[in-house]
């Protein structure tokens, strides 16, 4: 049975700017539920307010008007059960739970309560400040991670989404309250929502008591993101840091999350670095014994994207490892192999078709493309997009991506200069 047979979203918006998006899964014993705020790093205009969306994500667990204490809040999340949390991202802010189908209902109204009517109380602020200076001291012990951001601001420099979304201990140390109420008043507003709901639940239903709920929440005219823009100020960067093993990140500009040629790109990186039957893995861990961890990602954003290649390594085989990167990298001038793209496919299918069972997956994949503006393309519709990409497809994008001229490397390990390392990969 195809998935689309079982997920079919009804679409609503409600008199105040609100979208309203409930898809029913007939044997679902579960609900998803995703609350999204068109709210993050990318609405943050400037770097002294840098982390302020996290931050705020954060205060709204920390008191309501109905449930003035984090304790009450906490109660509450306790007693239905399931899962309940909230994440930060460059293009959204997204407030989430899975639960029984029994506690559907009260779940909407906890959710629904914490973003409509945070107390952003001074005490809280302060308290939950120092939570989150840990936090971003948490980052600085991880050097994977750190390489990682590095590499996004050699990308993306002096632009919100080329910094550490939780900000930096100088900005998240000085947010006040004040900007932080307004930053809420001025998001946290009605047509700034998306309600994404999946499982075993009734649309007429579902809809009429979200609606209800949200009847009093106030429109409003929130920011919009903050478009990318080309430049480049350097191309490498080292941190020095005394680490067990050297951690590189290599990137280059990658492509837009409204690009169709984004169904290629995930296809290729599943070929070059995500998997134990990837090139970068076969070679680097498997044949010489260089790495852990070796893998591929990307990040696409909606009018910018990148592409990078992370390695932990022992510190004295990093030329080695890099030189080896490169080689496999610059054998993809030639089309991948067939059986490549094919085992990549299923890949890509078993991972949507799996994900597609949890009906908090479910109402993720259509909560997020409505927040981003995108037409909310069925699981099924992707799949048979994936389905169309050609070896050529992935050989012409990978020509436009890639040449040593044009990509970034990141390094974090214990040593003085990067010089070399440039070397081996832009020469």
């Amino acid at each position: 049975m195809s998935i689309s047979n079982f997920y079919q979203p009804h679409q609503y918006t409600s008199a105040n700017g609100t979208k309203i998006i409930v898809t029913p899964i007939p044997h679902a014993k579960s609900v998803g539920i995703s609350i999204y705020i068109k709210s993050g790093s990318r609405y943050e205009k400037h770097p002294e307010i840098a982390g302020i969306s996290h931050f705020l994500e954060h205060i709204c667990f920390k008191g309501t008007i109905k449930r003035p204490t984090p304790r009450d809040i906490s109660f509450a999340i306790d007693s239905l059960g399931g899962t309940i949390n909230a994440a930060t991202y460059r293009e959204m802010t997204c407030y989430y739970a899975k639960v029984a189908n029994e506690f559907t209902y009260e779940t909407i109204e906890l959710l629904l309560d914490m973003v409509q009517n945070s107390l952003c109380l001074n005490e809280e602020i302060e308290r939950e400040r120092s939570v989150i200076l840990e936090e971003l001291a948490a980052v600085q012990d991880n050097p994977a991670e750190l390489s990682s951001l590095l590499v996004d601001s050699l990308i993306w420099p002096n632009q919100p989404h080329g910094r550490d979304i939780a900000g930096n201990e100088a900005s998240v140390s000085n947010i006040s309250q004040e900007t932080i109420i307004n930053t809420y008043k001025e998001q946290y507003v009605a047509n700034n929502a998306i309600i994404s709901i999946a499982g075993a639940i009734n649309s007429e239903e579902s809809i009429a008591l979200i609606s209800e709920k949200i009847d009093e929440w106030k429109h409003g005219q929130p920011s919009q993101w903050i478009p990318s823009h080309s430049s480049i100020n350097n191309r490498s960067e080292l941190l020095t840091k005394d680490t067990g093993q050297t951690h590189i990140n290599i990137g280059m500009n990658g492509i837009s999350s409204v690009d169709q040629r984004r169904y290629a790109l995930d296809l290729f990186s599943i070929c070059l670095g995500e998997g134990m039957s990837s090139r970068l893995f076969l070679k680097l861990r498997e044949d010489l014994g260089l790495c852990y961890d070796v893998h591929s990602y990307s990040a696409q954003l909606l009018d910018t994207g990148m592409f990078g290649i992370y390695a932990g390594v022992e510190s004295s085989n990093i030329e080695k490892a890099v030189t080896h990167i490169r080689s496999e990298l610059e054998k993809l001038a030639n089309p991948l192999e067939e059986f490549e793209l094919e085992r990549a496919k299923s890949i890509i299918r078993s991972r949507i078709e799996l994900s597609m069972e949890n009906t908090r997956a479910v109402s993720s994949w259509y909560g997020a493309l409505a927040t981003l503006g995108q037409q909310l393309l069925s699981p099924e519709n992707a799949l048979d997009n994936y389905a169309k990409v050609t070896t050529k497809d992935i050989q012409n994008l990978f020509q436009e991506i890639y040449s040593p001229n044009k990509t970034f490397l990141a390094v974090v390990g214990p040593f003085e200069t990067i010089e070399p390392f440039e070397e081996v990969l832009f020469s």
